[in-house]
């Protein structure tokens, strides 16, 4: 009888650890799935995504995104690439996050909520692009992740910038222009 009583505990821990409940079984299916795109999500993301690249003449911000739509999934990790440029470039953010967590005997429950903006405008980004091979797809499930490496050349490497402040100088020599030609003729 007591070696009865001894192997009743063993063969009911035994018995739930080779659960055939199927909804258990799918649950567990479910979370297994999920790990596997976080691990692949790791594992596919390109070099530059952990280590940004070094240049004297460009500063780089990376993004990642993931979305049903590649087009949105796209936008979604130029719009967190371009964000970190701007803040790396002196914008400024607002962030606020509510956190509610409540603890019992025998579970515990969090709902979180973050809202983050951005604002750039200060901040001039011209001549900012994707860098060569800036960009990778990547297929999780029915899911695209992207991600993306975005360049803002600095200096001389900014066409862009140098091309849009000569024509902003030009700009402002039209209109002094007949301000300075009145000023000679009132001497």
């Amino acid at each position: 009888m007591k070696k009865t009583l001894l192997l009743l505990p063993l063969v009911a821990v035994m018995t739930a650890c080779g659960t055939t409940d199927p909804y258990g079984k799918r649950a567990d299916m479910e979370r297994e799935r999920q790990e596997r795109y976080v691990e692949r999500s790791i594992d596919k993301a390109p070099k530059w995504m952990f280590e940004l690249p070094n240049s004297t003449s460009a500063v780089y911000e990376n993004g990642t995104a993931v979305s049903g739509d590649w087009m949105m999934a796209d936008a979604k990790a130029k719009a967190t690439a371009y964000g970190k440029l701007c803040m790396l470039a002196g914008g400024t953010a607002s962030q606020q996050t509510k956190i509610y967590r409540t603890d019992s005997e025998a579970t515990s429950t969090e709902l979180s909520e973050q809202a983050i903006k951005t604002s750039c405008k200060a901040v001039d980004l011209t001549g900012a692009e994707v860098a060569k091979d800036g960009i990778k797809v990547v297929q999780e499930g029915n899911r695209y992740r992207v991600y993306v490496l975005v360049a803002l050349p600095t200096g001389d490497a900014n066409i862009l910038r140098k091309y849009k402040d000569a024509q902003r100088q030009r700009e402002i020599a039209a209109q002094r222009a007949p301000e300075a030609f009145k000023e000679m003729e009132r001497q």
